[in-house]
Formats: C-alpha cells, sequence, structure tokens
C-alpha cells in the first residue's frame, strides 16, 4: 500500500505503564504502515514529567492549543505510594487536569458498543453519550486539614480590595476544608459545546446539577445553561426536533438507568469522572469509551477514557502474556486521525480511520476477544487472545477489507 501523507502534526503525548506498550504497539501495527506519521511528541510518563518539574505537561496542552489536534495516551496521577514508586520529587496533579485547564472546553465520552457484548443494564439500546465540564471544581481545588479549635473562613476580595467573609465552620475537633471554584466563561464555554454537539449528533441533551442544595455553585451552572439556550439555541433545537432538558442531578441519574439511551447528558466535572465509568461498565467494558476534549476555539484532544492498566504492566515486566484491551487506545489514534483529514482536507486519513475502526468490531464480531471482553461476551464460540494478537487481528481484516 501507498503511505498515506500527512501536512499538519498532530500532538502526540505518550504515557505510562501497559498503555505505553500499547501506544507503541499501537503505531507499530496499525499506523505506521499505512501513514508517513508526523506527531509533535511529548513523553507524559512519570520519569519524564519528573525530570522536567511537569513543564512538559504544559508544553504539551500548549502545542496542542497551536495544532489543533493531540492524542494522548493513558498517565498516572501519583498519590504517596506512587511517588515513592517512581521516587519523585513531588506530588505531581493530574496531567489531564492540567491539559484541561490549559484548553478548556468540554470532554466527550461515549461508548464503544460491540457485537456480541453484555449490556448490564438491557434498556440501553442506543448509546449516552457524557458531556463532562473540564475545568474547575475539585480538580482544581485548595484544601487543607484544620487542626481542633480551629475556624475556616471564606474570604473574597473585591477589584478595589473591599472584604467579603462567610464563616465556613469552627471545629471542636480536627477536620478537613476544601475550596473550589469556576468561571462564568467556562460555564458558557460548556453550556455551549454541549448544545452544539447535541445538534450535530441530532440527539436530546440531558444537563443536571444539585441546585436545591447548592444554591449558588450549582445554580450558576444552571443559570448560564438556561440563558444561553433559550437566546441562541431554542429555536435551533426545536426546528431539529431534539430537546434541551434540566433536572436536578439524583433525578436524572434514575431516568438514566430507565431510559432506552440516545442523548447527551451532561455533568460537572466530578459527576463527569464518576459516571463515564459506571456507563463504560454498563454497556459492558471500561476500556470500550472513547474520550475527546473540545475547545471553545475548536482544538481536540482524543484519549482513552480509562488508566494505565498497572496490574497487566506488573505482569509483562515479570514476561508474562497480557491480555490488555487496546480499543480505546486505538479509537483515540482514529479520532485524531479523522479530525486532522478533516482539518487538512485528507480524505485518505478518515479513510483510513474509519477502516480501522470497522476492522477492529469486526474482529470482535468474529469472537477474537482481550480477556476483558471475553469475561462478558455472549459468543460462545470467542477465543481470549493476547494484546499482540488482537492488534495483529485487526491489521490483517484491515488489509483483508482494504484489497
Amino acid at each position: 500500500m501507498t503511505k498515506i501523507e500527512m501536512k499538519t502534526p498532530l500532538v502526540e503525548m505518550d504515557g505510562d505503564e501497559m498503555t505505553r506498550v500499547i501506544w507503541q504497539l499501537v503505531k507499530d501495527e496499525l499506523i505506521c504502515p499505512y501513514i508517513n506519521l508526523k506527531t509533535e511528541y511529548y513523553d507524559l510518563g512519570l520519569e519524564s514529567r519528573d525530570a522536567t518539574d511537569d513543564h512538559v505537561t504544559y508544553d504539551a496542552a500548549n502545542a496542542a492549543r497551536r495544532l489543533g489536534v493531540a492524542v494522548k495516551c493513558a498517565t498516572i496521577t501519583p498519590n504517596n505510594e506512587r511517588m515513592t514508586e517512581y521516587h519523585l520529587k513531588r506530588l505531581y496533579p493530574s496531567p489531564n487536569t492540567t491539559i484541561r485547564a490549559v484548553i478548556d472546553g468540554t470532554v466527550f465520552r461515549a461508548p464503544i458498543i460491540a457485537p456480541q457484548m453484555k449490556r448490564y443494564i438491557p434498556t440501553w439500546k442506543k448509546p449516552i453519550v457524557i458531556a463532562r465540564h473540564a475545568y474547575g471544581d475539585i480538580y482544581k481545588n485548595v484544601e487543607a486539614y484544620v487542626p481542633a479549635g480551629g475556624k475556616a473562613e471564606l474570604l473574597i476580595t473585591d477589584e478595589d480590595g473591599n472584604e467579603t467573609k462567610r464563616l465556613i465552620h469552627e471545629f471542636s475537633g480536627g477536620g478537613i476544608v476544601q475550596g473550589i471554584h469556576n468561571t462564568d466563561a467556562s460555564i458558557e464555554g460548556f453550556a455551549r459545546a454541549c448544545f452544539e454537539y447535541s445538534l450535530g449528533a441530532g440527539l436530546d441533551l440531558w444537563f443536571g446539577v444539585k441546585d436545591t442544595i447548592s444554591k449558588t455553585y450549582d445554580r450558576r451552572f444552571r443559570d448560564i445553561f438556561e440563558k444561553i439556550y433559550n437566546t441562541e439555541y431554542k429555536q435551533r433545537f426545536e426546528s431539529a426536533g431534539i430537546e434541551y432538558f434540566y433536572t436536578l442531578i439524583d433525578d436524572a441519574a434514575a431516568r438514566v438507568v430507565r431510559s432506552e439511551g440516545g442523548f447527551v447528558w451532561a455533568v460537572k466535572n466530578y459527576d463527569g469522572d464518576v459516571m463515564s465509568d459506571m456507563l463504560a461498565s454498563a454497556y459492558g467494558c471500561l476500556s470500550m469509551m472513547t474520550s475527546v476534549l473540545v475547545s471553545p476555539d475548536g482544538v481536540y484532544e482524543y484519549e482513552a477514557a480509562h488508566g494505565t492498566v498497572q496490574r497487566h504492566y506488573y505482569k509483562y515486566l515479570n514476561g508474562e502474556a497480557t491480555s490488555t484491551n487496546p480499543t480505546a487506545t486505538i479509537f483515540a489514534w482514529t479520532g485524531a486521525m479523522r479530525r486532522r483529514g478533516e482539518l487538512d482536507g485528507i480524505p485518505a486519513l478518515k479513510a483510513w480511520a474509519d477502516g480501522i475502526e470497522a476492522a477492529l468490531l469486526k474482529t470482535i464480531e468474529d469472537g477474537v476477544m482481550t480477556g476483558d471482553l471475553y469475561a462478558v461476551t455472549e459468543n460462545p464460540s470467542a477465543q481470549r487472545v493476547t494484546t499482540e494478537e488482537f492488534i495483529r487481528s485487526v491489521r490483517g481484516r484491515y488489509e483483508t477489507a482494504a484489497q
């Protein structure tokens, strides 16, 4: 096959552990044989982030803003145990949090629905897309331990130096306190991204927060969504025959479980973190979910929605064969290449992405599966294969279909 030529590089952000191993396998087997790959490469593995005092993460995020398309491998957010394991200088923040703060925007996560996979909520006949706000809340928090007898207050100083104080709590015993924030501009960008995505996909949009309890913070989200919908999107939604629906987050969760799917569910940052994993598991498997960060000015960053598969990595280091699912990593690459092809006018990149995804789903349909898929398949003749065997099976089916 003649290799596809790229015009503009995309930003490549390498990662950690088993997903880093899979990252290279995907490039070697599914990308480089067919595409003259052009990337700006940034190593976001823990060792590299430690060596650069995490500057490499900011460099990668700014490169994504410049080039418009990025693809990211799963990375470690270190805790105390990881700090010891990797001999880190300090506890670095989540790379995703840093990247999302630089790029802003909204994370859209959708399940990859493969044939013959068991669905734990059988009423979900259609995909549910999670639209996760990608800025602020606990991911940009300030927190502290308060000793016995301490007092925590919320202090706001306006631009003229005037101070407003609110008592949070007086502690008779020890306790903890946390401060979170968000901005009107970020919430407005979140709202518009959700409305635009829903219109593009032709899907209803659900949104829920807890404004009965959080009468200022969560209420601000609700008010901004309603204002933008009524002034900018109501007529467009009605013309498209789709609905914007607001309810409390707990009511939304109950309605989602009873639904048949087929809508966008917009949620705040932490809610999206939790609910996207719940959705992926209910559709069959955590490793079967796409994730793309979309900024208000059109930057797209694709990644797998799962972690670095630490347990499999330790097996790999011991020389044991692993059966780790590479599907979400492959879909991150196909998503980024499809977007690059759209922006640069290269239909062959879009065709490659479509072909690889079709070959992957055909591989699963034929009963060739990694361990996680094998555990939930309804195909009695399925066979469990290693990670490498699965990727090579995808390559074989891609080449057969391309002939």
